[in-house]
């Protein structure tokens, strides 16, 4: 099977070139991203290996499929960036729903470690040789609350690092787990009895901008917000307006509203059109990430084995437990139970 990958990097290539399965696929890599007006590269492929920011709407999907293509992989676990209502009848699409728990929930607690402990500020001083320590004053963890949004994989894992570090942890999922012993309470309680606020959940249209103006507002004054999910989970004009008023105390994010044409990418040498990000950037209470979390070798292995077994499965047998439900786009309320054909 010819595969056509987009938004690729040194790494992505390494993974699947090297993959016990890699020798049944040919592959094509390229650096661009997918989008109406790229995706005539894919000619040729029979499916298409895609990223976060790729862009897959209706337009893409009926220009891939007239050429012949029929699987859709994202190497993520996310896919809001896919419209998978109208992939149906033409694209089946596959994803990764768990590469690496650990990396991203490890990450998000390395993230919140280096913020409120100035870890940052301190490698950079003690490089210039000033070990002052004035204003590196940080807080413990310990006796904190934590709120987690979103209590999957990546959630439960981070709520165990937490726990680790004697932190209470209050949950908030709209669909939550029965008997696994998460305390959940509603959004407004998660809000205004955390320290410390955690994402860890897909984005859709109910949970775009989920941390708003009126969101923001509800919060302890000085909490500090994480996001490793989805930068539209916050909306980054709010929270530049949150951190102006010291409502929120500091801010980790590895992920940002309008990433897709900055991330992955060295601009080290232009000027960033994003005011938004540019001001978030500036402040020394926010740590901004490229969309690192997930970034790991353990990680890196398990996407690319998962990525060619979906496409190895739904090619023999039409089948994949990977497939995203084309009726509602959750892959865990498949009205056909995984026992039928998608389509």
């Amino acid at each position: 099977m010819k595969i056509a990958f987009f938004d690729t990097k040194p790494y992505d290539r390494e993974a699947f070139t090297t993959c016990k399965d890699s020798e049944h696929f040919n592959f094509r890599f390229y650096e661009t991203k997918l989008n109406e007006d790229t995706l005539a590269l894919a000619e040729g492929c029979k499916a298409v290996c895609v990223f976060v920011n790729d862009t897959v709407n209706a337009k893409v999907i009926d220009g891939l499929y007239a050429m012949g293509v029929r699987y859709l992989a994202l190497r993520c676990a996310g896919y809001n960036n896919v419209d998978v209502a109208h992939a149906y009848q033409k694209l089946h699409v596959v994803h990764v729903p768990a590469y690496s728990p650990y990396a991203v929930a490890e990450f998000a607690m390395g993230m919140l470690l280096t913020s409120i402990r100035r870890i940052h500020k301190a490698y950079n001083r003690t490089r210039e040789f000033n070990f002052s320590l004035s204003g590196m004053t940080g807080f413990d963890l310990h006796g904190k609350t934590v709120g987690v949004i979103g209590t999957g994989r990546i959630g439960r894992v981070f709520m165990d690092i937490c726990r680790g570090f004697s932190m209470q942890v209050l949950a908030y999922d709209k669909f939550p787990q029965e008997g696994v012993g998460i305390d959940y309470v509603s959004l407004d309680e998660l809000f205004a009895g955390s320290d410390v606020i955690s994402l860890h959940c897909p984005l859709t249209q109910e949970t775009q901008h989920l941390i708003d103006a009126a969101a923001i507002e509800k919060m302890k004054k000085g909490v500090v917000l994480l996001n490793t999910s989805r930068g539209a989970l916050i909306d980054a004009e709010a929270l530049v307006e949150g951190l102006k008023a010291r409502k929120i105390g500091a801010a980790c994010l590895d992920v940002y509203e309008e990433e897709a044409d900055v991330f992955f990418e060295d601009f080290s040498g232009h000027i960033v059109n994003d005011d938004v990000l540019a001001r978030l950037i500036s402040m020394p209470n926010v740590l901004v990430t490229s969309h690192q979390a997930f970034l790991t070798r353990e990680a890196l292995e398990n996407i690319a084995e998962t990525t060619l077994s979906n496409l190895r499965d739904i090619s023999k047998t039409g089948r994949c437990e990977n497939e995203l439900c084309y009726r509602c786009g959750n892959v865990d309320n498949c009205k056909n139970q995984r026992c039928e054909k998608c389509f």
